[in-house]
């Protein structure tokens, strides 16, 4: 098991940038599929974008709307989960959250019924 604390949200203005950071803690030794998702008021909870650690290569993925401005990374040095966040747009304002879920299957499930582990949430609010 993990436990998920996240942070980097804040206000920016329309085209700025905001990293958000996801501190996993607990057994990072196991192997997780990760993912970022979001939720404006009002509106559905989206998965935003995937990744599978504790293996080597490069497992990612991205919903359409934020491809090619979004981008998630892991640092095992540091057990830390990114979300790099670029060309903002007010239609990206919502809570954002960190998951988890533990696999041992290479790709990851971008549906939040999948994931057991849960972050706090932070808020980015992207003004026009």
């Amino acid at each position: 098991q993990v436990h998920l604390v996240e942070s980097g949200g804040g206000s920016v203005q329309a085209g700025g940038s905001l990293t958000l950071n996801c501190g996993v803690g607990g057994d990072t030794a196991s192997r997780y599929c990760m993912g970022w998702f979001r939720q404006a008021p009002g509106k559905q909870r989206e998965g935003v974008a995937t990744m599978r650690t504790g293996i080597d290569g490069t497992y990612t993925y991205l919903i359409y709307s934020v491809k090619g401005r979004f981008a998630i990374s892991y640092d095992n040095a540091k057990n830390t989960l990114y979300l790099q966040m670029n060309s903002l747009k007010p239609e990206d304002t919502a809570m954002y959250y960190c998951a988890a879920y533990p696999t041992r299957h290479d790709f990851c499930n971008i549906g939040d019924w999948n994931y057991n582990y849960w972050g706090q949430g932070t808020q980015v609010t992207v003004s026009s």
